[in-house]
């Protein structure tokens, strides 16, 4: 057993590492505050293949693994989770599915954009009744000669306000169920009929935008269907598997950035004549805080060899996401406990840290369903 990285892997991670300390964190509170993240730090991460990056080249990506992938992720997310979500949707919720069950016309057509960093996408998945439960979606697509007319509204949509593709679900037979839901790749500018609707103010990662998709009869090409009619379902519970290794990274990036910070102010923080760092009760909250952090990496690391190996890994990622976004929780809320008032104060990170933090918890499956997913696993239950 290696636990070792390999020299192509630590160079990624040491290459992202020192992107996020010089590009992002320097401009992560104005990105929150503003609500608007930086064009010019997409574009740059598109140019070290940080938007594709286990995408093969000829398609716009730059061919790594998924762990590469973790790796690049938990860096960007350390320096501004905004930026890491961003990357995520583009690698894992849009990337993984034009990639995975598209035809190489798709690939080419569809991925080489956005996984070069030139274009953003998004999964157009969630609706008002249908989030942890697909089978309440109300989206549907229509076959209408050489076209597909959609109808229908996506809810809470990262990238949604930005994103120039989209991979969207849809109920292509209502009688059908589950086996009723179809994926679509759509070119969301040529696509006449659709809007961008409410774009949604936020507790944090205020720096990605959230928003609608708005399809009023919107017309789409016949060959815009993502592998056959029906497939749909399978093909999402397979995105959403790759997805939770993105979030876990992303959580355990806010988490080590917590660390650091909390780390940090110890230090500096004169109480009773000595650092608060020299206090147990600091010392305890900090060995905590590194021992769930180093657990969940590995944890997102297993979970992440075990996809690059095609190897089944539903319920490590599932575990990862679980594991690695409640410690991203605990951390943030210990290290604003660490910094006290200042750590209720956005003249420190901490604060914005642990309002980043809690949307890992929630997004691409609860911590509720991901427990779901583990227990059948352990239960041997399908």
């Amino acid at each position: 057993m290696d636990f070792s990285l390999s020299d192509e892997h630590k160079m990624v991670r040491d290459m992202a590492k020192k992107f996020a300390d010089q590009e992002l964190k320097p401009i992560a509170a104005e990105v929150d505050k503003t609500h608007r993240h930086s064009e010019e730090a997409l574009r740059k991460m598109g140019e070290n293949g940080f938007m594709g990056v286990a995408i093969p080249s000829e398609y716009g990506g730059a061919g790594m693994d998924y762990v590469a992938y973790a790796l690049i992720l938990t860096e960007i997310s350390r320096g501004c989770a905004s930026h890491g979500v961003i990357m995520s949707v583009n690698n894992s919720l849009y990337g993984f599915p034009v990639y995975t069950f598209g035809t190489d016309e798709q690939r080419k057509k569809f991925s080489t954009p956005v996984a070069s960093g030139e274009a953003c996408g998004c999964y157009g998945l969630t609706e008002a009744n249908a989030g942890s439960d697909p089978a309440g979606m109300k989206t549907t697509a229509v076959l209408d000669g050489d076209s597909w007319i959609l109808n229908g509204e996506k809810k809470f949509i990262t990238n949604g306000n930005i994103a120039k593709y989209a991979v969207v679900a849809a109920v292509t037979d209502k009688d059908k169920g589950y086996k009723g839901i179809t994926q679509f790749v759509v070119d969301l500018d040529e696509c006449a009929g659709f809007t961008v609707g409410k774009v949604e103010e936020k507790l944090g990662i205020r720096g990605s935008g959230t928003s609608e998709l708005v399809f009023q009869d919107a017309r789409i090409p016949k060959d815009s269907i993502l592998g056959d009619p029906g497939n749909g379902f399978r093909q999402m519970l397979t995105t959403l598997d790759s997805g939770r290794i993105g979030i876990a990274s992303q959580a355990l990036g806010i988490a080590k950035a917590a660390l650091e910070e909390s780390v940090a102010y110890s230090k500096e923080r004169v109480q009773f004549g000595k650092p608060i760092s020299a206090f147990q009760a600091t010392q305890f909250k900090l060995a905590d805080m590194a021992t769930r952090i180093d657990a969940s990496e590995l944890l997102i690391l297993k979970a992440a060899w075990l996809e690059s190996n095609h190897l089944h890994f539903e319920k490590e990622a599932a575990m990862a996401k679980m594991f690695a976004s409640d410690t991203a929780m605990d951390a943030t809320v210990e290290a604003v406990q660490i910094l006290g008032g200042y750590g209720y104060s956005s003249e420190y990170p901490v604060e914005r840290l642990m309002r980043d933090a809690k949307i890992t918890q929630i997004y691409e499956g609860t911590n509720e369903i991901m427990r779901v997913v583990v227990s059948r696993a352990v239960l041997g239950m399908r």
